[in-house]
Formats: structure tokens, C-alpha cells, sequence
């Protein structure tokens, strides 16, 4: 047979095939192709909210989840009209903490001779505030503040409202400019602040209750002098290096004023934290930061 035979009895034999497939298809319809069946959702698991104020959080993912990380907990939230400050001025800020409903929380219970207590600092570590705002009759906070360098705050309010649990909630302040982050590679035991020298002592394990000892001398000589604050002789803020995590700390009564200022904490997780004493001494008040590192061996 010729090559030229050959093509036109394929085509022919193709035209066949096609039109049978088309006539079929047109007689059975579109072909209808099922989906791949739905794989069974796990059920959403209930909100707990955020903890409070007693150093012992939830879990999420595994991780323990600390006080301070959200702006809403125990049904209060964290309102700020702003969210930014320029660096070198001293500007008011201002927030309200409110309730489910949005109405302005007004009455609260004095914790450490104050009703609320804000603590700011650089998500570096540096930066470190503890001051105490003062509220208006429509439930307005208002604290001024000066920040000198530029950078991402966390600013934490330490509260209990009257009847109510207590409550850290946090929110992020920014700061515009050029941001050189502080570089801080070892653990920080012993430090030097404005002539006092200060150093933190005891053994911190993940999941265990702890005493942290805290040593203020001068000039050599211990500090037996030192003054009340906040109801003690020194007050000490806990952070979690890694996300903030906010840890409340309770300090231990002393019938003597130094040198040693003692506290009782647990950290709930392996890594680093920052510590930060604030004590008070001729009618001043310094803060000393130390670094202090969780290791995994010990969580085990």
C-alpha cells in the first residue's frame, strides 16, 4: 500500500473513535468526579485565657505561657491610643484597662503600696523601667515617659482590680530611629550601679520553686541602711529572654535592711532570663539587671 493510502485510512480510523466518544459522551453526560473525602477535625480546644499574676502559666504548644504576652486576660484589656513615641522626649502616655464590655475598670487593690505597677523595657533587655502611673476618674492612666533610644518596648501593667484576679497584660511600644540591639552573650551574676555593687545568688530549675539571694555593698562595705520599697527592701521583675514572659516574683520579709534581700521564684521553662532588682538606699531608687541561664539538664 502507498504511503499516501496509509494517512488517509488512519485519519479515517481516528474520526471513527472520536465520534464514538463524543456520541457517548453525550449520552451519559459530564463525567462527575467525587472530591477526596474530608479528613475529621480535631475539636477546638477551649479558651483559658491568658494567667495571672501567681508565676505559673498555661501551655501552648508545649511551651509555658506567662503572664504579660497579651493584651487581654481574666476578661480586662489593654487599650492605648498610641503605640509609638518619639526617642529624647518626655511624652505622656496614656491606656485604660477595661473591662469584656468596654467599660473602664476604676477600682483597684493596692499591690506593694500601689494599684498598678507598669514596667517597660527594650525586647533586648535594655532599657529597663518601673514606674507608677496615676489614674483620673474615668479610669485613665497616665505616666510620662522618656525614651532615650530607639527600638521595639514591651510595656507590662501589673494589676488586680478590686474583686477581680490578678492580671499582667502587655503591649508593644515603638520607638522610631536607628537600632543598635545590646549584645549580651554571657550570664550576668554580679554588676556595678551607680557606686553599689550587686550580686544575685541561688540555683534557679526549670519547674521548681527557688530562692534567689540578692548582695548590695558599697565602697566594700555591705549596705545595712537600705529603705523599704514597695513594702520590702527590694522589688525584682523576672522576663524571659526569649518571648518576655513576665514572672512575679515575691520577696521574702526581712527583719534586717541588708546587705541580703532574698525572694522566692520559679521559672517555668530551660533558657535565659533577665533579672532586674530594684532597691532603694538614701532615699534612691537603683536597679541592678542580671542575666542568669536555665539549663536544659537542670529542666530534666
Amino acid at each position: 500500500m502507498r504511503t499516501g493510502t496509509k494517512l488517509t485510512g488512519y485519519g479515517l480510523a481516528l474520526a471513527v473513535v472520536f465520534g464514538g466518544a463524543w456520541a457517548i459522551g453525550a449520552g451519559v453526560g459530564p463525567l462527575q468526579i467525587a472530591p477526596p473525602p474530608m479528613r475529621a477535625m480535631a475539636p477546638a480546644m477551649p479558651s483559658t485565657g491568658m494567667p495571672g499574676m501567681d508565676g505559673h502559666g498555661g501551655h501552648e504548644g508545649g511551651a509555658e505561657v506567662l503572664p504579660g504576652l497579651a493584651t487581654a486576660s481574666n476578661g480586662y484589656r489593654l487599650e492605648t491610643p498610641t503605640t509609638t513615641l518619639a526617642s529624647g522626649v518626655t511624652k505622656q502616655f496614656t491606656f485604660r484597662i477595661v473591662d469584656d464590655h468596654g467599660a473602664a475598670v476604676t477600682k483597684f487593690a493596692v499591690k506593694h503600696e500601689k494599684r498598678l505597677h507598669l514596667v517597660l523595657v527594650r525586647r533586648d533587655g535594655a532599657g529597663f523601667q518601673h514606674v507608677h502611673p496615676t489614674m483620673a476618674p474615668d479610669g485613665t492612666w497616665r505616666v510620662p515617659l522618656t525614651l532615650t533610644d530607639p527600638g521595639s518596648y514591651r510595656v507590662f501593667t501589673d494589676f488586680a482590680p478590686e474583686g477581680g484576679a490578678a492580671t499582667v497584660l502587655g503591649t508593644d511600644l515603638q520607638v522610631p530611629g536607628a537600632f543598635e540591639p545590646r549584645t549580651d552573650a554571657h550570664e550576668v551574676t554580679s554588676t556595678t550601679v551607680d557606686g553599689y555593687h550587686v550580686t544575685i545568688n541561688g540555683h534557679l530549675e526549670a519547674g521548681a520553686e527557688a530562692e534567689l539571694t540578692a548582695t548590695v555593698t558599697r565602697g566594700g562595705h555591705p549596705v545595712t541602711d537600705l529603705q523599704t520599697y514597695l513594702g520590702a527592701y527590694g522589688h525584682l521583675v523576672v522576663l524571659r529572654a526569649t518571648d518576655l514572659g513576665y514572672l512575679h516574683v515575691h520577696p521574702q520579709e526581712s527583719a534586717t535592711a541588708g546587705p541580703d534581700v532574698r525572694f522566692m521564684t520559679e521559672v517555668p521553662t530551660p533558657g535565659r532570663y533577665r533579672l532586674y532588682l530594684d532597691f532603694q538606699h538614701h532615699g534612691t531608687v537603683h536597679t541592678a539587671q542580671f542575666t542568669v541561664d536555665v539549663d536544659e539538664e537542670a529542666h530534666r
